[in-house]
């Protein structure tokens, strides 16, 4: 492989929700996932993120941890919530207070600090009032993103402003799988909109009132979109209704200007009924730093075969690809390297000189992870999947895309969601008894991993 030059960037992600736990803890507000958790039959097994991974009153520990695996950046999310508790007027000082320690650590260890501003829990306050389906959440955002640039920004110069949009509207407010629950179906679109129209006031607040110049990315799920063998005309149709769904939704405003063709979900006003106002395009599209990019697997897609009121079948790879079996995550999902490349190629040749430099944001594996005897967790499925996947970004570079940094998905093991604490995605093992943190094997290949890359780097 061609390796990656010295200044590339090595991290790992979390999100606040997933690891913080003290929910209620120096006056932080409810969020959307405090409540949506509290929901019978929500979360598998009632789990709650109540007290998660104790990031809040452990971070030192995880900052020591990171600072041995060798680091450059971490990429964390700040809880609205805990910074202000209604979702806009009061600031909590003592939540606010935590992240400003936490970016000192940080820095004393030698890592950049890259935050998240909004990784999906949304103060419930917001929520009641329409959360992101009402308009005035987008400038709530942005006033929210003003408090924090104001505090962080002399020592944070590289910013996300959301994580997964897509995801956040489609579980969250399309199929109420995630908070807030929601089941909206295709009357979810505006929620597409107000995230991307708070996502371009944010970058413009996050200029505005950070004392350093500051670095705007958004952070966005994207998949290559997959055909099964002997695909029709009706195939590739509904293949480009789900790309531009998934992937060119969420990123053709920021890039081009504008929203993709829609009419495959009905949808041919340009407004969206209203939604879309003058101007809004113009604050979406503000200038970009980065793209960052999230990546798991490619998306298999045929034409419906029943009317579920969407424009195509999302297929298993193996009915796909008859024949070709591909390895599987505990999730169950597809482990196919080879789709990063594919991915980072293609969004280089939509988006040409439009592309701004492409971090990979998030990129990991969930296994059944669990100790030996002798406390050691042999985690080689995990250590061939960051392989391969670090292979596929080098791929990628050397095909000439400008790929500034990979940030692994996650530094621990965390709540996940709906699925409570029955998914591990972490280098370090977590013990949700005691809240023992153990590094596992894939820890130990990514620190020299990392070392290794840092002595070979051009």
């Amino acid at each position: 492989m061609s390796p990656l030059p010295v200044s590339f960037s090595w991290g790992a992600s979390t999100a606040a929700y997933q690891i913080e736990g003290a929910v209620a803890e120096d006056g932080k507000g409810a969020s959307v996932w405090d409540t949506f958790s509290a929901r019978p039959g929500a979360i598998r097994d009632g789990h709650t993120g109540e007290i998660a991974c104790d990031h809040y009153h452990r971070h030192t520990e995880d900052v020591a941890l990171m600072k041995d695996l060798g680091l450059d950046s971490y990429r964390f999310s700040v809880s609205w919530p805990r910074v202000l508790p209604e979702g806009r007027g009061r600031v909590e000082p003592r939540g606010l207070g935590f992240y400003d320690r936490l970016v000192d650590e940080l820095l004393a260890a030698g890592i950049t600090p890259t935050p998240t501003l909004f990784h999906w829990d949304l103060p419930q306050a917001l929520e009641d009032e329409g959360g992101w389906l009402n308009r005035d959440t987008a400038r709530h955002f942005a006033e929210y993103a003003a408090v924090v640039a104001a505090r962080l920004g002399d020592r944070v110069t590289r910013w996300i402003t959301l994580n997964e949009p897509f995801v956040h509207m489609v579980f969250g407010y399309a199929f109420g799988t995630h908070a807030p629950g929601r089941a909206l179906m295709l009357e979810a679109l505006p929620v597409a909109h107000h995230q991307l129209l708070g996502h371009g006031l944010a970058t413009a607040a996050l200029r505005a009132h950070a004392p350093a110049p500051a670095q705007v990315l958004i952070a966005n799920n994207c998949t290559p979109v997959r055909t099964p063998e002997g695909a029709t005309d009706a195939d590739h149709a509904a293949a480009a209704a789900y790309d531009a769904l998934h992937n060119r939704l969420f990123t053709d405003p920021l890039l081009l200007g504008g929203y993709p063709d829609l009419s495959a979900y009905g949808l041919t006003d340009p407004t969206w009924g209203g939604v879309v106002r003058d101007g809004d395009l113009t604050v979406v599209g503000a200038p970009l730093d980065g793209l960052g990019v999230n990546y798991y697997n490619p998306t298999w897609i045929a034409a419906p075969t029943v009317e579920t009121g969407l424009p195509f079948d999302i297929l298993e790879p193996d009915v796909a690809v008859p024949g070709r079996s591909y390895p599987r995550t505990a999730f169950g999902w597809p482990v196919v390297p080879d789709g990063l490349t594919e991915l980072l190629t293609g969004l280089d040749a939509r988006y040409g000189a439009a592309l701004p430099p492409v971090w990979i944001t998030e990129n990991g594996c969930s296994q059944t992870d669990r100790p030996s005897e002798g406390g050691e967790i042999r985690d080689e499925a995990r250590i061939d999947y960051l392989r391969t996947h670090i292979e596929a970004v080098e791929t990628a570079h050397a095909r000439g895309v400008d790929v500034r940094g990979y940030f692994t998905w996650s530094l621990l093991d965390n709540f996940e969601w709906a699925e409570g604490y029955h998914q591990r995605f972490g280098l370090v093992h977590v013990d949700y008894g005691t809240g023992r943190r153990t590094p596992k094997a894939s820890y130990h290949w990514y620190r020299e991993h990392i070392a290794q890359a840092r002595r070979t780097a051009p």
